[in-house]
């Protein structure tokens, strides 16, 4: 059964792409990334297409494309750019399909809106990327706490990184949410580091 699922994080720059790869790699899904803020030339679009191998998986265009490397709002604002959580509509397909936020649940897309609020909108499930360090407990519970509070349902964790069994425990326990996978700290990136890492996921 093919099923969509939302990637976010419990902050910026904790492998929501990598993992993406990972996934779309496994699953042979398609992948998407609405709203794409920083470098257009190596954005997470490209660098999903460089690391998938298989021939089932399309990566569909972003919806905004913005030249900052900083919060969407304000890199919106920059480029003269309002992002409408209205005109980001879902892809057509009938794959299996990844989309990766940008940053945490909390990240603004305008006045209004929040990546939370785009989740809301597109009704998906959320599997949510946690990775250990001092603080990723409280950042990890925070945001399963908020997708609990705004009736959005969790597939599960993915813990990405170095280990720290006492704190993977300890999320475990207290939030009562699956864990999908554990993926080590990859020394090298590339195609066969992805495709090789899907077996530390369970899906």
């Amino acid at each position: 059964m093919n099923e969509t699922f939302f990637i976010t994080g419990i902050g910026t720059g904790i492998g929501k792409t990598v993992v993406s790869a990972i996934l779309a790699e496994k699953l042979k899904a398609d992948y998407w990334k609405p709203i794409q803020s920083g470098d257009l030339e190596i954005s997470d679009s490209l660098f999903i297409k460089h690391l998938v191998t298989n021939t089932k998986t399309v990566i569909h265009p972003e919806i905004y494309r913005l030249g900052q490397p900083l919060s969407p709002h304000l890199s919106a604002k920059l480029d003269g750019v309002r992002i409408s959580i209205d005109e980001i509509q879902l892809p057509q397909t009938a794959n299996t399909l990844i989309i990766e936020g940008a940053g945490g649940l909390m990240v603004p897309l305008n006045v209004e809106h929040l990546i939370l609020d785009l989740i809301k909108k597109l009704g998906t499930k959320v599997i949510v990327i946690s990775q250990n360090y001092l603080g990723s407990i409280n950042h990890t519970l925070l945001t399963l706490e908020l997708l609990k509070a705004h009736h959005i349902a969790v597939e599960g964790i993915i813990f990405n990184g170095t280990p720290n069994a006492e704190t993977e425990r300890y999320i475990t326990k207290y939030s009562k949410v699956k864990v999908l996978g554990k993926i080590p700290k990859l020394s090298i990136i590339d195609k066969d580091s992805i495709s090789i890492a899907g077996q530390y996921l369970d899906l």
